[in-house]
């Protein structure tokens, strides 16, 4: 009889910075850690593809950051969701574990979080692999416009043009198939399953509270940017390059803090693991596996 390869992943959670955080976990126990950090709007879910195929090598972890998942606040920790406190979450998160060694994929607001985390514990992160993970101006796209608006002037009609625009599940669907090539290979139920969540009770102004506070990662770009040039680690910048929100001049500039860096782009949008799991996975290994110790 034929044994077919198989993953088991757990879904677990764990207390750490008095939340309750969600994850899921594949992998030995002893194998080289590989976090997973997503981005607005999903969660862990997005990674339901790129785990099996990277479980039989690596430990997989991928948290659910606050506000987001399946993860839980409650309101008497009266948590207050900012890019810094998602930071101090996840590195309490990485403590609670008992992760000293580990290499980092981060995509959209993972990049923030996971570059916090960095600046945090240098010594531990072992490669980087950056999806769509934004760390230098020239990365961001002409769909960040409305939001810079709210941030020069953050008036409540300014903070409803931004909910109006992308906090809904068409909005939500836009994010997912504008700028791939193939929208028949965008499953639905990623979508589906974000805007499902973005529907829960306060969970809009929250969206809307870190759209604000976005800004403050822009001028943690210059100290971003020194790690990486100080670092100087096994790094992977890999691209849908038809994001509207970070597009490729992004990507390529970890070249110039990183002149080793390895920028790929790929003919597909913003979650670019809805298309390209397998491509990913495997430059995944080709390009910085060796270096996950």
């Amino acid at each position: 009889m034929t044994t077919l390869p198989h993953t088991t992943i757990a879904c677990k959670f764990v207390d750490a910075d008095g939340i309750r955080v969600f994850y899921r976990e594949a992998g030995a126990a002893d194998a080289p850690v590989l976090l997973l950090l997503h981005g607005f709007p999903s969660s862990s879910h997005q990674f339901r593809g790129l785990i099996p195929l990277l479980a039989h090598k690596y430990r997989l972890i991928a948290p659910d950051l606050p506000g987001f998942g399946f993860t839980e606040v409650s309101a008497e920790r009266n948590y207050v969701y900012t890019f810094d406190a998602l930071g101090e979450t996840i590195r309490q998160f990485v403590d609670v574990l008992g992760l000293k060694r580990y290499a980092m994929y981060f995509f959209d607001y993972g990049a923030p979080v996971g570059l916090r985390l960095a600046l945090a514990y240098p010594e531990r992160i072992s490669a980087i692999v950056s999806q769509n993970g934004n760390a230098y101006l020239e990365g961001l796209g002409d769909a960040w416009a409305p939001i810079r608006q709210y941030w020069d002037e953050p008036s409540p009609a300014n903070r409803q043009v931004i909910n109006d625009a992308i906090l809904h599940l068409e909005g939500t669907r836009w994010q997912y198939v504008e700028g791939v090539s193939n929208p028949d290979l965008i499953a639905p139920e990623g979508y589906h399953l974000d805007a499902l969540l973005l529907e829960r009770p306060g969970n809009k102004d929250i969206q809307l509270d870190l759209f604000y506070d976005y800004r403050n990662n822009l001028k943690l770009y210059p100290a971003f940017q020194q790690f990486l040039r100080d670092a100087q680690m096994p790094t992977l910048a890999i691209w849908g390059k038809g994001d509207p929100f970070f597009i490729p001049p992004g990507a390529e500039a970890y070249k110039r803090d990183n002149p080793n860096a390895v920028v790929e782009m790929l003919d597909t949008g913003h979650f670019a693991l809805e298309t390209h799991a397998v491509q990913i996975a495997q430059r995944i290994v080709d390009v910085v596996g060796s270096h996950l110790d």
